[in-house]
């Protein structure tokens, strides 16, 4: 749930970040401990929808990445116990992607005290005729 969020205030509702898009907090860690099975998750929504997550569009779904499959089946697991869909990004340079969610998400609550809402990725249901 980490993000490389500065010390500086965030710029017209927009957080700064200490890392660049060549390279996340993420993974940073991952370097330090590389024994350690880090999956990126929740790190692009408050705690008031971590768990149970009611929202009049549905599920919304956790972008998550990491470097090892089984922690990830884990980390998926646990999204689905508390309501959410997982949407598995890939290795842990995907973090990279990930990351600035939490700068997308966190403009609505500075501008408008906005904070109870997800991401959702959405597919095209059956074809109709």
């Amino acid at each position: 749930v980490t993000n490389p969020i500065a010390d500086d205030p965030p710029q017209d509702g927009v957080l700064r970040y200490f890392t660049s898009l060549d390279e996340s907090l993420m993974e940073r860690l991952q370097r330090r401990v590389p024994d350690a099975r880090f999956v990126k998750a929740f790190s692009s929504v408050g705690s008031r929808l971590m768990v149970d997550p009611h929202l009049a569009g549905g599920r919304p779904t956790m972008f998550i990445c990491g470097d090892h499959d089984k922690a990830k089946e884990q980390v998926r697991a646990i999204l689905g116990d508390f309501g959410w869909d997982a949407e598995d990004l890939g290795r842990s340079t995907a973090a990279r992607a990930i990351e600035p969610l939490a700068m997308l998400w966190c403009i609505p609550g500075f501008l408008r005290d906005d904070w109870m809402r997800a991401y959702a990725v959405l597919r095209p249901g059956p074809a109709t005729t």
